[in-house]
């Protein structure tokens, strides 16, 4: 990744072919020709939407989670065509493909007890009437591709993660599902798409135990770019947990491994995974900020030459703790990968466009 402030100079892009940058918006033009500007595809990432019943009456919905939610989806439902103003760099929001979700679809499926076992239903079905699955069935007007995250169920074995099985079942236009029915893959464009839960890994007997459950997702990665067999092809992978603080050499069975959310061997494990393919960008949520930088395999956030795979960490959505939100919006192309951010101070009463355009040659 090459990060220019938006008042530093960007110097030449000669030469440039993989890696994404952080631009002005007035050199978006310059980095991508009139003639390369045909979008195949174009979606949105939301993540950390933390539905969240109310405890007092869990069969209810806290007020203030059920407003900023439903909102964030009619700000979803209103882009579509609109003009994208000159500060994000121009153009229209495309003709929108559907959305992912990175996970902590609610509040309460990381807690035990009968009054959260109401609350999560109460909490998915709140989502389920707002996001619907194919995008007919709820107030969302697109498919909607979710993640499990550790709000959802850390050990991977709650009423959120069960529901999301089913979903799959009847999710449209899925390419592969996993042997447990809860990782998936699917196709919008040229592009293929893989959603990987929590974390990427594997929890077999004779391993560390993980703190969080990947639910076999390493493997479901590993026999689904196989299956894909084009190396070449672009993919995006999506999971909820980040990257970067879990990126660092494996020692055998280090103690400290027990309390980290995505064991390093794990990571390692899907660096060496998806680093032979055309990994294009990875999503993901869960700190409840925006960042966006290259990744190889390492903890750093710095510029590389050339980054195994480029990561876009996605601020909190629509959580119920403040009027502070955002998503990502990104188009693709033959030739580029875009990506802007849309964002709140009041709850999605109203939404403005970042200034920062993230964009890299395919």
């Amino acid at each position: 990744m090459n990060v220019i402030s938006r008042r530093g100079a960007l110097g030449s892009m000669a030469g440039v072919v993989a890696g994404v940058r952080a631009l002005r918006a007035d050199e978006l033009s310059d980095f991508i020709a009139a003639d390369e500007r045909s979008t195949q595809t174009s979606f949105f990432f939301v993540t950390d939407t933390h539905y969240l019943a109310d405890k007092q009456k869990p069969a209810a919905m806290d007020s203030r989670s059920a407003t900023i939610c439903r909102r964030l989806v009619q700000t979803l439902n209103s882009l579509e065509g609109q003009p994208i103003p000159g500060h994000a760099g121009g153009g229209r929001v495309g003709e929108i493909s559907g959305v992912i979700h990175g996970g902590d679809v609610v509040d309460s499926g990381d807690k035990r007890g009968n009054v959260y076992s109401r609350m999560q239903e109460t909490e998915f079905d709140a989502f389920e009437r707002d996001f619907g699955l194919n995008g007919t069935e709820g107030h969302l007007n697109y498919p909607v591709r979710e993640v499990y995250g550790n709000h959802d169920g850390p050990q991977g074995d709650t009423l959120v993660v069960d529901r999301i099985m089913k979903r799959n079942q009847s999710r449209s236009e899925l390419i592969e599902v996993s042997p447990n029915g809860l990782h998936y893959s699917w196709v919008w464009g040229k592009t293929h798409f893989i959603n990987l839960g929590i974390v990427v890994g594997q929890s077999r007997a004779g391993l560390q135990p993980r703190r969080y459950n990947p639910r076999e997702s390493l493997q479901f990665l590993r026999a689904d770019l196989k299956k894909m067999g084009d190396r070449n092809r672009p993919v995006i992978v999506t999971q909820h947990v980040d990257l970067a603080r879990y990126s660092r050499p494996y020692k055998e069975d280090q103690a400290e491994y027990l309390t980290m959310e995505w064991h390093p061997q794990d990571v390692q494990a899907f660096h060496q995974a998806v680093a032979p393919f055309n990994v294009i960008a990875n999503f993901f949520g869960h700190t409840h900020r925006r960042e966006v930088y290259g990744w190889n395999g390492t903890p750093e956030r710095q510029p590389f030459t050339r980054a195994d795979m480029d990561a876009f960490n996605g601020d909190n959505s629509s959580h119920f703790g403040g009027g502070r939100q955002a998503f990502f919006y990104a188009e693709i192309s033959d030739t580029h990968l875009v990506v802007r951010e849309v964002k709140t101070e009041d709850g999605w009463l109203t939404n403005t466009w970042g200034e920062t355009v993230w964009a890299k040659r395919l």
